[in-house]
């Protein structure tokens, strides 16, 4: 591919191209900050500032401390952590030491975290002390060996340690009795603060991060990042980012967990690339918490999804204080489709800039984004980032290409695109064949280059033998006035194979739309067989934690209904 008309459409100040990538790691970029600008703030997190020497400093301890636990090079480690010093901390030594560092989601059930454990095959495991029974006993048939237990309190300013202590430490699960041979992670620290580091070569060709991905079949496998491929990351979005940013001085958001690739390549390699400090945010779903922390460190980048920006717009806090999100030059949506209408509300309400985003895990981000201060067009994600390709194919031969506006495959080519699913060799095949990742998505380019998704391959409804895309569908639905949400997708039917399904979220106080209307509404938008066959009203619907809808979730609950009546 060598024409790429999106690169006129770059804001002002974004390079087409970040070649040559600099040869070197996270490991490298976080040494020369602490040598360079010691005392600087890297992290904040509830009140307590944590330094680049610091983090430097305890990082190179935690590292020591895993090569006495034996970790060789390229063994994995699992992260039970929130958004937190310890999940930094724990990251960067498992790194220094030549580990592969996992993280998983806290909230996994018992059943969850023992497949995650045998999938990825870590030996140790860094978690919070709440997550320590329910890791130890999922990692009983694994080859897990070791769990290091953090308190969060470990990080907290003194007034706050304190009163977690007294108030909260015992009542909310924190304080745990640990196995023997198990070991606490500020005991740790303090153990091996004056050991030097192990003399470990990591380069940018080594294996950084494990990220689980259903991918296209929908069971969770890891996605093998490389620590160039977080770096390459990390710098297209500070690239993106810098036409409206005071570089190494604007304050980040950490808000969406570091579990996720939004956040743990994206977002948090941009801050590192740039020297942006970061704020550390544990629970993602406490609107209040977030919203004092934003009036306190006054940041001027906030990602998220769109469930969180509506729910920003309609908090009593903002309506109350016209001023309480001014501070926000930059927001980045991901996830999910943006409306107009939240864009624009939100916009109005920061007097900054909102911006769509576009990637998936097998991509490690960084791949469609707006331009921040360019033309935005209504239902596009964007334009690739730097040194990005994509590509519209035929979902049926998955080679040719198809001609501009028409629908097909969304395939990518980049520098940060992971290597492989770990220890899935036909599964790697199917996504990623001559260095061009088949994303599942369909999707089309216009003139300008501008990438619009129509919907995932794998959710495509099939009534009758026609095609129906659920966001479509979603779309039309969402912009009725009483609607405050919806899913739609597609559940089995003896008549016509498959029928349309939507469920529904009725916005507060509006209890008089019903199936009926919903349908005649839908049919002054959309073709005959888009229009819903099947309609249920629910209070909620089900989402990942970073606010995607899970049809699938939606559909096997359709079905459970379906069999026991």
């Amino acid at each position: 591919m060598t024409v790429r008309p999106w690169i006129a459409h770059y804001d002002k100040g974004v390079p087409s191209t970040l070649k040559p990538y600099p040869f070197h790691t996270f490991i490298d970029i976080l040494r020369k900050r602490a040598k360079e600008k010691p005392d600087d703030t890297a992290f904040f997190f509830k009140g307590r500032k944590l330094s680049w020497a610091c983090l430097d400093e305890e990082s190179d301890a935690f590292a020591a401390a895993l090569a006495d636990m034996e970790l060789k090079k390229g063994d994995r480690v699992a992260l039970l952590l929130p958004n937190s010093p310890q999940m930094v901390v724990a990251e960067f030594g498992i790194w220094k030491a030549g580990g592969v560092a996992v993280p998983l989601n806290p909230l996994y059930t018992e059943t969850e975290l023992a497949f995650a454990l045998g999938e990825c095959g870590a030996g140790i495991a860094v978690t919070l002390t709440p997550f320590y029974g329910k890791i130890r006993s999922a990692g009983s048939s694994s080859a897990l060996r070791k769990i290091v237990a953090s308190n969060i309190k470990e990080y907290l300013p003194p007034v706050k340690r304190l009163l977690f202590t007294l108030l909260k430490e015992r009542k909310d699960g924190h304080a745990v009795e640990l196995h023997e041979g198990d070991e606490r992670f500020g005991e740790l620290i303090s153990r091996y603060r004056r050991n030097p580091p192990p003399a470990v070569d990591v380069g940018p060709d080594d294996t950084s991060l494990f990220l689980f991905s259903g991918g296209t079949t929908g069971m969770p496998k890891c996605a093998v990042c490389t620590h160039q491929g977080m770096v390459a990351s990390g710098m297209q979005i500070a690239s993106w980012f810098s036409v409206v940013l005071d570089r190494g001085k604007d304050i980040v958001m950490l808000n969406m967990p570091l579990f996720h690739v939004y956040a743990q390549v994206g977002i948090f390699g941009a801050a590192l690339v740039e020297g942006y400090p970061a704020c550390l945010v544990p629970n993602p779903r406490d609107l209040d918490d977030l919203l004092a922390t934003i009036r306190t460190l006054r940041p001027a980048v906030l990602p998220g999804v769109p469930t969180l920006f509506s729910a920003l717009i309609n908090h009593p806090r903002v309506g109350r204080d016209r001023k309480a999100l001014s501070s926000l030059k930059l927001s980045v949506s991901g996830a999910a489709p943006l409306l107009r209408e939240i864009k624009t509300r939100f916009e109005h309400l920061t007097g900054g800039k909102i911006i769509d985003a576009y990637s998936l895990t097998e991509a490690m981000i960084g791949s469609v984004l707006t331009p921040v201060l360019g033309t935005y067009k209504e239902g596009a994600v964007g334009v690739p980032a730097p040194d990005v390709d994509v590509r519209i194919v035929d979902p049926d031969d998955g080679r040719s290409d198809v001609s501009t506006g028409r629908v097909g495959e969304v395939v990518m080519r980049a520098p940060q695109l992971m290597k492989e699913y770990w220890g899935r060799p036909t599964e790697t095949a199917d996504v990623i064949r001559e260095g061009w990742l088949f994303t599942g998505d369909l999707g089309y380019l216009d003139d300008d280059g501008y990438l619009f998704i129509v919907d995932r391959k794998k959710d495509l409804i099939k009534p009758g033998g026609f095609q129906v895309w659920p966001r479509e569908v979603e779309e039309v639905i969402a912009t009725h006035p009483q609607v405050s949400e919806v899913g739609v997708a597609g559940v089995p039917d003896d008549h016509q194979g498959e029928a349309v399904k939507a469920w529904i979220v009725l916005r507060e106080g509006a209890d008089t739309l019903d199936a009926g209307e919903l349908r005649r509404y839908c049919r002054e938008k959309l073709a005959a067989y888009k229009v819903p066959r099947l309609v249920e009203f629910v209070s909620e619907l089900p989402k990942s934690l970073v606010g995607k809808v899970l049809r699938r979730k939606l559909v096997e609950e359709h079905c459970r209904q379906a069999s026991a009546g």
